[in-house]
């Protein structure tokens, strides 16, 4: 675990800021600690002198609310910071987990990345606020301290010096053994998260079968293996502050010592004494932080390396994106990556293209060969297990395929299914919102009209402004389905170059409802839309151009 991964000075601008103020004020604090431990030493020595020493008295007082102030501003900054370089970092996962695509996503631990980017980037407050600012005190005062205690009283100062590195020394060694328990204890976090994720999505069948139970002891045990590596964590850590405290507690006393003697037998003056006794605990201070902070912002460090992990694994910023065997690209992205960009244009709305797939196979299933043209239905059939879905989804990036398809004569994998598809699978997907947001998805700018003409096409007699719950509740299932299939029609209407897939669209439709459904999409073809049609219903023929048959692999 580095102290600052230096990519997240590239993949966040606000940590680079931060990190340039916390070295300003670290500049600033260091001086504050010279003049506060000479104010002192002067009020101190001035009072047994007999001096006036009021004004030593009202600067040092200054001083003192000064050095708070600056404390403040770096907790204020770093939790500025921390908020911003989540929002960065989590903007830059969602870019890379569009260009790594859904093939990539369905392999991965889904509940677990949602864990990292939400929790996890929380964490960061501790990272930043606490942790950073020590860090860049370390680099900066101990240093300057260590040279003024030189200057000053060399004895002291070779006597910090000499003991200063057994705290990072101790710290390395401590840090090595709580690496493990601290992996542990996030890869439990977010097992946590995905049996918890697995049991509410699956409650009703657990129920139906009366395991609920089981599924609740299983995420009371796993909370139970997070609760005892918790402990771990802070048992680690409380040895870690021991240990910090009582090498930082020993030098000083080391020092104190010394200098004691000294000046009881008259070598040192009462204020060079003193001076250096109070700088000699602030000299301390920094490096002891950093080991109590490192533990409180590991689970902030944890969750940045596992997003650093996805975004290199992305590619940089501005270059293609490897994608198991994918080179696609977004269109975000369409202006700095290579030949394609000057793809994209030709398949607007003008020029509507032709899909060809050749030798197409995904897993071990039978290779399917078709095209599907402009202004016809292509409907694919065959029974279950036939590979009907998994065609749908390698067409849009979903699945790694093996053989050919292209649009336009450009190969499907160096384009971004979300630029030349729109796409209503068997599952509705829709979202907490109004029917005409759900209509809309994606539309920064929606069309109203648009979206009472997507919602009449797909037969779907529902108010627009109705507002769902949670992943659409509210409506049957027959609707939903509708509600989808006029998102994708809506996002078809709004560029007609799109091709149009659709997966069993009618499958929880009524005959009459169904027979509308057909009546809509045989008029979008006539118009000139591409359609790939995926239905086991017999009358889907009725107004299929052509039928790609798809047989069991035997």
């Amino acid at each position: 675990m580095k102290p600052v991964d230096p990519r997240l000075l590239r993949y966040a601008g606000a940590a680079r800021g931060f990190l340039a103020a916390s070295a300003l004020i670290g500049v600033i604090q260091t001086a504050v600690v010279i003049v506060f431990a000479w104010l002192l030493t002067d009020a101190v020595t001035g009072a047994i002198a007999g001096r006036d020493v009021s004004a030593s008295l009202l600067a040092l007082l200054g001083t003192a609310l000064l050095r708070g102030l600056l404390i403040a501003a770096s907790d204020a900054a770093g939790t500025r910071a921390a908020a911003k370089t989540g929002m960065q970092l989590r903007a830059a996962l969602i870019r890379a987990v569009g260009k790594l695509g859904p093939s990539w996503l369905a392999q991965r631990n889904q509940a677990g990345l949602a864990v990292t980017a939400g929790h996890g980037l929380e964490a960061l407050d501790s990272y930043f606020a606490r942790y950073i600012p020590q860090l860049v005190m370390t680099a900066v005062a101990t240093p300057v301290l260590l040279a003024i205690m030189w200057w000053f009283d060399w004895e002291s100062g070779l006597i910090a010096t000499v003991t200063l590195p057994l705290i990072p020394l101790f710290l390395i060694l401590i840090g090595i053994a709580t690496r493990t328990v601290q992996q542990k204890q996030w890869q439990t976090l977010q097992q946590l998260a995905v049996r918890f994720a697995d049991t509410v999505q699956g409650l009703s069948t657990l129920r139906l079968f009366g395991r609920e139970r089981r599924a609740a002891d299983r995420i009371e045990s796993t909370a139970d293996d997070y609760r005892r590596e918790t402990m771990k964590v802070l048992r680690f850590s409380f040895l870690s502050g021991f240990a910090m405290e009582l090498l930082a507690s020993l030098a000083v006393a080391l020092i104190a010592v010394a200098v004691g003697f000294r000046l009881l037998s008259g070598d040192l003056s009462l204020e060079i004494g003193l001076f250096v006794l109070l700088l000699a605990p602030e000299a301390f201070l920094p490096i002891r932080q950093v080991g109590v902070q490192f533990h409180a912002a590991s689970e902030g460090v944890a969750a940045t390396e596992d997003i650093f992990g996805v975004l290199d694994e992305a590619g940089d910023r501005t270059g293609a994106v490897p994608n198991s065997g994918r080179t696609g690209i977004s269109s975000a992205d369409s202006e700095v990556s290579g030949p394609v960009s000057g793809i994209l244009p030709e398949l607007g709305t003008d020029a509507p293209a032709a899909l060809t797939v050749e030798s197409l196979r995904v897993r071990d299933l039978p290779p399917v060969s078709f095209a599907a043209e402009p202004g016809a239905i292509t409907l694919i059939e065959g029974p279950s297990g036939s590979g009907k879905t998994s065609l749908l989804a390698a067409l849009r990036g979903a699945v790694a395929f093996e053989g050919g398809a292209a649009l336009g004569g450009v190969d499907v994998r160096e384009l971004s299914a979300a630029d030349w598809t729109a796409w209503a699978g068997q599952t509705p997907g829709l979202m907490q919102g109004t029917i005409a947001a759900n209509v809309s998805l994606g539309d920064a700018e929606p069309d109203e009209a648009r979206v009472r003409g997507a919602l009449d096409a797909a037969c779907a007699d529902l108010d627009p402004e109705l507002e769902l719950g949670v992943q659409g509740n509210g409506l049957s299932g027959g609707q939903a389905q509708r509600v989808a299939v006029a998102r994708a029609l809506y996002r078809q209407a709004g560029d007609p170059g799109r091709v149009l897939l659709l997966d069993e669209p009618s499958s929880a439709l009524d005959s009459e409802t169904e027979q509308r459904l057909w009546s809509s999409l045989r008029e979008r073809a006539d118009a000139g839309a591409t359609i790939l049609l995926v239905s086991h219903r017999r009358t889907a023929r009725e107004i299929a151009d052509h039928v790609v048959a798809l047989g069991v692999h035997a």
